[in-house]
This record gives structure tokens, sequence and C-alpha cells, in this order.
């Protein structure tokens, strides 16, 4: 009776185990539902958000364009006390340079010409919550040093106005830089990048958590079959073979506009995928469920890539931003086209004397 009942008390104890096992589990999938995937990387990552959210330290997350950081960011802020106060974004990009001390802290009514009202800035509208400072490594350094006195004062002044506006504001910073580098090459403040950096999150590139691509390839197919109203498909597995071996320089970004291209593309319950970025006109490779010898090297893969970038910016006469710019052509961030061209090597060519 002794034996039976140690056996059962190890069992029992066995089970408690597993049972909180699968509870945290559980636990972890609800809390970052917006985050897709259960790699040795990505969970690394997650790990350091649920160490960092509960405090009101600094949070730098850094990785290349693509990888998720504003999710990342919204994870932050949603697992924090600050959860019911608000999430202000801010892509720190897009402010032209004179325009910065308006857009983040506000000005009164005349105090230049086109102010026609009061406006509240952007770290006034994040009192009690998170101010996200996307592609802080854009902030001209002139503009720095005034982003950093309010962020360590937690006060400043609108502009025209004398009036000192004090906040609590959580600061959440992203980039695809390397700001260290930054700092040593005079482009960004030392004292910034330190105030900045408490606690760096960096999330991994698409390329190094590549057992994740299945499930976000899936998510995405779902996704869009449900907004364009089609039947659900289902991703092969010599698919998901040709997806998992793509280097994905775009990361999960560029994995999303992919798929929901080869959602548009397919009829009926095979889906039509298109791996091959390329340009108007030209008929790319692809790869249904019965391809089986299609594929694209690096190289080959590089170089149609760089051909679709300049033949949008062709088409957008060389502009990258903008309405009719060449990133708004490609769905993509004036950024992130920049970033594309600077690592391909693609310049405007020179007109003729």
């Amino acid at each position: 009776r002794e034996q039976a009942f140690q056996e059962v008390s190890a069992l029992k104890k066995q089970l408690e185990q597993e049972r909180d096992y699968l509870r945290d589990e559980l636990r972890g999938e609800m809390r970052f539902r917006g985050i897709i995937g259960s790699s040795a990387a990505l969970r690394r990552t997650l790990t350091q958000i649920e160490a960092v959210a509960q405090t009101p330290a600094s949070v730098l997350i850094q990785g290349e364009s693509g990888v998720g950081k504003e999710g990342i960011a919204v994870a932050i802020h949603d697992h924090s006390p600050r959860a019911e106060a608000p999430l202000v974004k801010v892509n720190c990009a897009s402010i032209p340079a004179d325009l910065f001390e308006s857009e983040f802290f506000g000005h009164v009514k005349g105090s230049f010409t086109g102010a026609h009202r009061d406006r509240v800035g952007r770290l006034e509208l994040a009192d009690g919550g998170t101010l996200f400072l996307d592609e802080i490594g854009e902030i001209p350094l002139a503009q720095q040093g005034k982003l950093l006195r309010a962020l360590q004062e937690s006060e400043f002044e609108r502009v025209g106005d004398d009036r000192t506006i004090r906040v609590d504001v959580r600061v959440v910073a992203a980039t695809n830089r390397d700001l260290a580098a930054e700092v040593k090459a005079g482009r960004f403040r030392e004292d910034l990048f330190y105030r900045l950096s408490v606690f760096p999150i960096e999330v991994p590139a698409l390329r190094e958590r590549r057992s994740d691509i299945g499930v976000l390839a899936q998510h995405f197919v779902d996704i869009a079959c449900a907004e364009l109203r089609k039947e659900k498909l289902r991703i092969s597995r010599r698919q998901l073979e040709q997806l998992e071996a793509q280097p994905w320089p775009g990361n999960v970004r560029e994995l999303k506009n992919v798929i929901e291209r080869a959602v548009i593309l397919s009829k009926g319950k095979k889906l039509h995928l298109d791996l091959a970025p390329h340009p108007p006109g030209r008929q790319g490779k692809t790869l249904s469920q019965t391809d089986d010898q299609d594929f694209l090297t690096e190289e080959e893969f590089s170089q149609l890539e760089k051909e679709n970038l300049r033949a949008a910016l062709n088409v957008a006469d060389w502009r990258i931003s903008g309405s009719e710019g060449a990133a708004a052509l490609l769905g993509i961030k004036p950024s992130t086209l920049a970033y594309r061209m600077k690592r391909l090597g693609l310049a405007k060519p020179q007109a003729n004397s």
C-alpha cells in the first residue's frame, strides 16, 4: 500500500507540473496573441517583454526593417500598468524638421504662420501612458537635444507659450539603425542614446526564426481570405519548403505582402504562390502546389528585387516619398525603400550633360 501511495503521489505531482506547464503556455499565447510564432529566437524576445513590461524603464527596440518592432511596442504597453492609458505612436521619419517642436510639444494659436488654433503635442497626448517613437534614428541631430530635455525633465513648453507642462510618459523607441555606430559617427547624441536604451530589445530577423514562417504564412493567408471573402486556402508542404528557403530581406512585412499577392492571384482551392518580385509586364517564376523544380538562387532573387525597385522608381520619376512616390507604389515605408536601395547599390542615374 505504501508503494502504491508513493506511485499515486508521484503521478499526481507529474500531472500538476504538466497542468502548470500547459497553463503557462496558454497564458503566453493569450498574452502575446498579436505576435505569431514559437521559435527559440522569438521566445527570447517575449521573455524580455515580460521582464520589462511591468517596469517604468525606457525600452529601445532594435531590428531590421519589417521585423515587427511596432508589435513589440504594443505588447510592452498592453502588459504594463499603463495599459488603460493612451499608446501614442510617432513616426519620426515622417516629421519635417521645421515642425518637430509643434508635433512633439504642441503650439498655441498665432505662434507661427499657419498656427490657426492651439494644438496638443504628442508628449501631452501620451501623459499617463506610453509614447512610441518609431524610427527614432531619423530625428535630426539639431532636434535631439530638445527631445532629450523634455524626456529627462518630464516637462516642456508649447511653441509660443511660456507655460510649463509636466507629463508622466513611458518611452518606447524603435530603430533599424545601429544607434551605437550612429553615436560614434556623430549623427546621434550619446546622452539621448543612453536615455532611450535603458532596456534594449533585439527583434530577430525572419531568417533567424524560420520555424515560424509556416504559421505566420498561414495566418496571413487566413486574414487575406477573410478580407477578400475567398474560400480558405492552405499552404502545401512544397510551398512551405520554398517559403522557408527564401532570404526574406524585408522580413515579416515582405512575407505578408507575398502572401496577400498569392491570395489575390489564387483561383479555386489552390494557392498560387509567386515568390519572385518582378516589374510590371515581366513574367516571374511561380510555384503552385504541383511545381517541384522552380526556385531562385539568392543572387537571382536579389537581382529581381533590384529590377522591381528600379521599375517602381522609374514610374515615380525617382521620387521616394509622397503619395505618388515609389515607396507608396510598392506599399512600403520611404525609409525601408531607402535602406533597400542602399543595400542593393541602387542609385538614381545621372542625367547626360
